[in-house]
């Protein structure tokens, strides 16, 4: 079996589908059970494959892999895990991949935390697989940390993601609308679904990912504007919320926290471009 020769007709089909050819790479080492640099380690290689039993069966499972992938599937639902940060988050039909351009979002909460005395508590609104608040709960472990999701879809990943990363936050099913009703907290992060109804989208994500997660109504404002509302039933005073959004919104949404926020400011993400604004409870 050559390994090399497998990766070049498999790159080949994805760059004729318009796929990153590295995807192959991802995909093979999933289905030998190591990592893509392990592919770079020949004698690694050699005795992995010497262990596969049935090679008709290793490569079937590969090429069942590469033509879902051809077909955009999303590479995280075929391996099952994103990375995110210092995580390995599972993820699957159901649930939104998590995206690297909430890593720096991630990062402001840690900072202005870490000005804030113990226990710092924090409400992730429309938590997902869970990312945001399992990357916070795991870099601060003096946080508590609270993941709000609705969709039973995704409240499956969410709890799995905490079973095996921190057991210690704490997942509510619900609406944000009514969620934890008395609860106040320091800091509240909110994902809501944010994209215009009508906006094209990758075929990789309309084709798979939940809509439900991903279209915020005509405008893409609609949905914000009720995370923007809970948040401010939330937080206490002085309390902070970050909420990522389009890089268009950052008008519309600065508009909607106006009336209950100070200290409204707008935030790029690793491309440069305004993806999520933080604002501080009046």
């Amino acid at each position: 079996m050559d390994i090399k020769e497998i990766l070049r007709d498999a790159k080949s089909h994805l760059s004729e589908s318009g796929i990153s050819q590295v995807d192959a790479e991802y995909l093979l080492a999933h289905v030998l059970g190591i990592s893509r640099m392990d592919l770079h380690n020949p004698v690694l290689v050699e005795r992995v494959l010497s262990e596969v039993s049935e090679s008709e069966v290793f490569q079937e499972q590969f090429l069942n892999l590469m033509e879902r992938r051809i077909n955009h599937e999303p590479l995280q639902y075929l391996t099952g895990v994103a990375p995110f940060r210092y995580l390995e988050i599972a993820v699957g039909p159901g649930v939104l991949v998590p995206r690297p351009e909430s890593e720096l979002l991630v990062d402001a909460v840690l900072t202005h935390i870490k000005n804030l005395p113990s226990p710092v508590s924090i409400i992730d609104l429309g938590a997902g697989s869970g990312a945001l608040a399992l990357a916070i709960a795991t870099e601060a472990p003096g946080s508590r940390v609270i993941a709000v999701e609705k969709s039973p879809e995704a409240i499956y990943w969410l709890k799995k993601n905490v079973s095996v990363i921190a057991e210690n936050v704490r997942v509510v099913e619900g609406d944000v609308a009514d969620v934890l009703p008395g609860v106040k907290c320091d800091v509240v992060i909110a994902n809501p679904p944010y994209i215009p109804d009508a906006q094209e989208l990758p075929r990789d994500v309309i084709g798979f990912e939940p809509h439900a997660a991903l279209f915020g109504g005509p405008s893409g404002m609609e949905l914000p504007r009720i995370f923007i509302k809970a948040a401010a039933r939330l937080l206490k005073p002085a309390g902070v919320l970050v909420i990522e959004h389009t890089e268009n919104q950052a008008a519309a949404i600065a508009g909607e926290l106006a009336s209950d926020f100070l200290s409204i400011t707008l935030h790029d993400d690793l491309v440069a471009r305004p993806r999520w604004t933080s604002a501080v409870r009046r």
